[in-house]
């Protein structure tokens, strides 16, 4: 069993429009490709606006073939597509940790 932390530069003005179509759309969607969501927060990152979640995982090629699944979805490419590509990104900078649990610590 594996975690995997995601944490995504938000920014101010479109930081609903993200939440809402992560709240929306991409949580659903991961979940039909066995994306196991354990918690999401809206945080601060590098004094920045961020929003966090972590997945568990039964390994990494689990992981590798999920995040395949996810970003090949016919759709959440529908879904992305609809926003103005002229309005700029949706979130900044992406910081994905593979957390590998040490062997004191009992799995989550």
């Amino acid at each position: 069993m594996i975690n995997q932390l995601r944490i995504y530069e938000l920014f101010p003005e479109t930081q609903p429009e993200f939440l809402d179509r992560f709240r929306d759309h991409a949580a659903r969607i991961m979940r039909s490709h066995d994306f196991k969501i354990l918690a999401m927060w809206t945080t601060t990152h590098d004094e920045k606006p961020a929003f966090a979640y972590l997945l568990s995982w039964r390994s990494e090629t689990a992981m590798a073939e999920g995040w395949s699944r996810f970003m090949a979805d016919e759709e959440w490419q529908s879904i992305k597509a609809q926003r103005d590509p002229g309005a700029g990104p949706i979130v900044g900078n992406i910081l994905d940790l593979q957390l590998d649990p040490v062997t004191f610590s009992k799995a989550l």
